[in-house]
């Protein structure tokens, strides 16, 4: 019998599975940047004419064991941000030779206000493993909250904040920006709680954009098209803003290169772009998770293609029933002789090249379930054609 990994091995397509992406950057108005970005950005453009793209580093997630003492750090006026929160993680674990349950402080990190109904907004790995998660907001006040949702897979989560409508009320929400229009040189800003010390405010400026970096030794998600900063950004930042010169959010701190394994900041730092985070945002909100699109193909490993000297993405195999099978796309297969023929490559999704799998993600994080999508494909290695795919629901997997 036919099995797909007897051929390349593979791996079954069902959604993007990494850190989603954002499209490709446009060039900010001059009017959004102040004379200084604008000649940061005119020495990075004269001096840098390509831009090499930045391996795996060893990466560890900014999130802080519980530090007792707070500092408060006074911010300038046009950055102060009551958005942003500090979030501690307790843990219920039984206590040694005893039947007793003892809560005890896990771990701390940042978040902030996505709106004036208590929603913040942090990474996932912040509240991995939470019995019970409190914030703390910038007047001191202790809220426990609930998680509403989240994605492991992009290290996004939402919180609920138990709180009096009173109290919600109150409430002021950060300003959400764009990062589609980010440029290297750019100033920007991170504030969260680094060791304890909250609304701690650091400045640097856009470093680089688009990195692609791996799960690091946090048994995080790999990473895709994030802003890489020289901020400096710590345990305990994981979850906070990432803000521009106008206050606007722009991204979410949630990695630093880490080559020394101290976990402090080393001048790289990494934030997914809010592009990236706002339709992940509104779908938890919505449906209390992430609404995944499915192709329902399984794809063959990268190399079998570079042995080939093709680019795009090869059809391992089309399960029965799903949307692929339904337009017709054809997996790689053995013929009467043992011989291997080739499956459909993807080449494009809605007039959008597909070189690789990444770009096949790209292009798939902006479609929902339902839409119908244009594959462009190269069948026998030659002949080009088009099918329209309507995507179904990928179903839920089950996470900690």
């Amino acid at each position: 019998a036919y099995t797909p990994a007897a051929l390349f091995g593979g791996s079954t397509l069902t959604a993007p599975r990494e850190a989603p992406s954002i499209q490709e950057n446009k060039q900010p108005e001059p009017s959004d940047l102040t004379p200084e970005e604008q000649q940061s950005v005119h020495i990075f453009k004269e001096n840098t004419p390509a831009m090499s793209p930045l391996g795996s580093p060893r990466l560890t997630a900014v999130f802080a064991p519980i530090v007792h003492q707070h500092e408060a750090t006074v911010l300038p006026p046009c950055l102060h941000m009551p958005a942003v929160v500090n979030i501690a993680n307790i843990a219920t674990k039984r206590a040694y030779l005893s039947t007793d349950l003892l809560r005890l402080p896990q771990g701390q990190g940042s978040g902030f206000l996505w709106d004036d109904q208590g929603h913040v907004v942090t990474n996932y790995h912040v509240i991995r493993g939470a019995s019970e998660v409190r914030v703390t907001l910038i007047d001191q006040s202790v809220y426990s909250a609930r998680l509403v949702g989240g994605d492991p897979s992009r290290d996004i989560a939402v919180l609920q904040l138990d709180a009096p409508p009173a109290s919600l009320a109150a409430l002021k929400a950060v300003e959400v920006g764009k990062s589609s229009g980010l440029a290297v040189g750019q100033k920007v800003y991170a504030i969260g709680n680094p060791f304890g010390l909250d609304h701690t405010l650091t400045s640097g400026i856009i470093s680089g954009l688009n990195r692609e970096l791996g799960a690091g030794t946090n048994n995080g998600p790999s990473l895709r098209n994030v802003i890489q900063t020289d901020a400096a950004i710590n345990p305990g930042n994981s979850g906070g803003p990432l803000l521009d010169s106008k206050g606007r959010l722009i991204g979410i701190n949630t990695a630093i290169a880490d080559p020394t394994g101290k976990g402090a900041s080393s001048g790289i730092g990494f934030a997914i772009p809010i592009d990236a985070c706002r339709g992940l945002v509104d779908q938890i909100l919505t449906y209390g998770r992430v609404v995944r699109p499915m192709l329902g193909i399984t794809l063959a490993p990268p190399q079998a293609l570079r042995q080939l000297g093709l680019s795009g993405v090869l059809v391992l195999d089309v399960p029965p029933g799903g949307p692929a099978d339904a337009a017709g796309v054809k997996g790689t297969m053995r013929d009467g002789f043992g011989r291997v023929v080739l499956g459909d490559v993807i080449v494009g999704v809605n007039g959008r090249k597909v070189a690789n799998e990444g770009d096949l993600f790209d292009a798939l994080d902006s479609c929902k379930v339902g839409d119908e999508v244009r594959l462009d494909i190269l069948r026998g290695g030659r002949t080009k054609a088009s099918l329209s795919i309507v995507l179904a629901e990928r179903a839920a997997r089950v996470t900690e």
